[in-house]
């Protein structure tokens, strides 16, 4: 079901532009794929969401995994992925928009004025044309609260170090 799910959420994407497969291309053969972390344990997935707002804490990871299906047509996440048409997520948390170092961003992201942290995201992928109406971003939102709390929930899991 999950697949079926994942596939359903590529075909009915408009958020990327057309560049994708080019940007895709040009990330890959400018830098190796970088090895997938390991595994983070339970408890270590715990510890990250223990610094996320109380409603992250409780979240459906699997449920965010599947919701994050539409974000992975455009982002990498691995620390040292290459970008692909959006930038790479990898550190989002504590990053403040518009400076993923080598990230073509527009002049709107630039001066967006937000640091990333859960609500922020939040309002970002409810409605990004609301928050920043010269984004270049082209998806058009997740209205439901509850997956953007697992799908954010699940970014804090893949995109920050393993904590100590």
């Amino acid at each position: 079901m999950r697949t079926v799910l994942a596939l359903l959420s590529l075909a009915l994407v408009t958020a990327c532009s057309p560049s994708t497969s080019t940007n895709t291309a040009k990330a890959a053969a400018e830098s190796p794929e970088p090895s997938p972390p390991p595994a983070l344990t339970a408890a270590q997935k715990t510890k990250l969401l223990a610094g996320l707002p109380p409603a992250y804490r409780t979240a459906d990871l699997d449920n965010g995994q599947d919701r994050f299906a539409i974000c992975k047509t455009c982002h990498t996440t691995a620390k040292g992925a290459g970008d692909m048409t959006g930038p790479n997520l990898w550190g989002v948390f504590g990053r403040k928009a518009g400076t993923e170092p080598g990230y073509a961003y527009s002049d709107g992201m630039k001066s967006l004025g937000v640091t990333w942290d859960a609500n922020s995201i939040d309002r970002w992928i409810s409605n990004p044309k609301a928050m920043n109406p010269a984004t270049k971003m082209t998806y058009i939102g997740m209205q439901n609260p509850k997956d953007r709390i697992d799908l954010i929930a699940y970014l804090k899991t893949i995109t920050s170090p393993p904590p100590a």
